[in-house]
């Protein structure tokens, strides 16, 4: 491994070149910024040692520029008694640790040794990811569980062709994003992509938003608009909360899908929308066709194709790469370097129903990134809720019926989970089961690991 050392004393150059070659290291040398940095761009660094105080630039300054190339670059600064206040800054900057002068060799050595540490665990996590996404995201859905991976394929199969879609879910498991994701993999890719905000606006609004209006229709009708639909020519238009459009405006959108055409509000001209639909409702439409709230005509045309996305408690198993997504995203923005969470904390997002689905997850991770002050994140950073929620209770585990039959099944958890040393995840791939499962199969047998 490979360490710059950045310091204008040779007598301070030759006593850590000594000491770490002692130690295995292989070290570059440069007594002035600008020379360190030429090497940082020539040869691979794994770690700088940076004196605050050198002839050419100020160290903070070194620093800033070594984050800014790269900001996994792990930077101890040195720096005398006298100018802690220097290093303090240097930490807020991005820097590992500091060492002051005089120092000592073992703390030198444990803090270049806990700061390569660091860096093998940043770039484990990175690749770690990037391995992930590609191998369980699909255009930012993400998700390795059996339902999400079928949703993908419906994706896949539904984009090219003309047909309507309908997808179902939830608040918060993502609907938005399948319908971008359709639009981006649909023949009409090259076409805009135009969001309806159904059920936030009066029916009069929503009616002028949608086709537009001539000048003079109404009070405040100054000028000529083109409506939603107009925008969305030649593209994919997304209709958020379907279910929430006035049963008046249904039999006009009803008119669209049948005829591909409309006029404006107070128009007689006759516009054409050539328009791909895809609908999405956290609602039962069917319900709402047998009340009379929606019409059952408009309901067939647009459930050609249904998508339906199952709440995040149903796929429990993509908890913790969600998390870890969102964790690597909300360091990033934070600046904060955040490697992992810790499994303690990772056991109670895996216990928690999630009403809110996975924008309550990503609202959970994001709060707890910027509570968090080291580099995991552990319970404590979680809200109450959470810390405070009841198990919930057990479905589809189908516990055997045989009491004999449990005490072999704990008795096997119990010494897989010792020869993985406690290891769930390990340990629930040599069962053959999913880790939630094996979370509550823990709890269940009450087995201390």
């Amino acid at each position: 491994m490979s360490i710059l050392i950045i310091d204008d004393e040779e007598i301070l150059q030759d006593v850590l070149t000594s000491l770490l070659r002692n130690e295995g290291y292989s070290t570059l040398n440069a007594t002035t910024a600008q020379a360190g940095l030429d090497l940082l761009v020539k040869e691979e660094v794994e770690l700088v040692l940076l004196d605050l105080m050198l002839p050419d630039m100020s160290g903070i300054e070194v620093l800033k520029r070594i984050r800014a190339e790269d900001p996994d670059q792990v930077v101890v600064v040195i720096t005398a008694y006298s100018s802690i206040e220097g290093a303090i800054e240097a930490m807020r900057e991005g820097a590992f640790h500091y060492i002051p002068k005089p120092f000592k060799n073992e703390e030198v050595l444990l803090t270049i040794r806990h700061g390569l540490e660091r860096r093998r665990l940043t770039s484990e996590n990175r690749q770690l990811r990037a391995e992930l996404r590609q191998r369980y995201a699909f255009d930012n859905i993400i998700g390795k569980s059996k339902p999400m991976q079928k949703v993908f394929e419906l994706i896949q199969l539904a984009a090219p062709a003309k047909s309507n879609i309908l997808i179902l879910g939830e608040s918060g498991t993502g609907k938005e994003l399948v319908s971008k994701s359709i639009h981006l993999h649909s023949r009409r890719a090259d076409g805009p992509f135009v969001t309806v905000n159904s059920g936030s606006m009066p029916a009069d609004l929503l009616e002028s938003n949608l086709f537009g209006h001539v000048k003079g229709s109404f009070t405040g009708a100054v000028a000529n608009k083109k409506g939603l639909f107009e925008l969305a020519h030649g593209g994919s238009i997304f209709f958020d909360e379907i279910g929430n459009i006035p049963i008046d405006t249904q039999s006009k959108l009803l008119r669209v899908i049948q005829e591909k055409e409309f006029m404006r509000l107070g128009g007689i001209e006759t516009q054409t929308a050539d328009v791909r639909i895809i609908a999405a409702t956290n609602a039962n439409l069917e319900q709402s066709v047998q009340k009379g709230e929606f019409r059952e005509d408009l309901y067939y045309r647009l459930n050609v194709i249904t998508i339906g996305l199952p709440p995040l408690k149903q796929r429990t198993e993509d908890i913790p790469l969600l998390a870890r997504t969102f964790l690597a995203k909300y360091a990033e923005e934070n600046e904060k370097h955040l490697d992992e969470i810790e499994p303690a904390a990772m056991e109670i997002l895996m216990d928690y129903h999630w009403p809110g689905n996975v924008r309550e997850l990503e609202n959970v991770i994001e709060r707890a990134v910027v509570l968090t002050k080291g580099t995991t994140i552990k319970p404590e950073a979680l809200p109450g809720r959470l810390r405070e929620a009841p198990a919930e209770p057990l479905v589809k585990d189908q516990p055997p019926a045989n009491p004999a039959l449990e005490v072999i099944e704990r008795a096997y958890i119990e010494h897989v989970l010792r020869a993985e040393a406690g290891n769930k995840t390990r340990a629930a791939e040599v069962l053959g089961i999913d880790p939630s499962t094996l979370y509550r199969k823990i709890k269940r047998y009450e087995l201390q690991v």
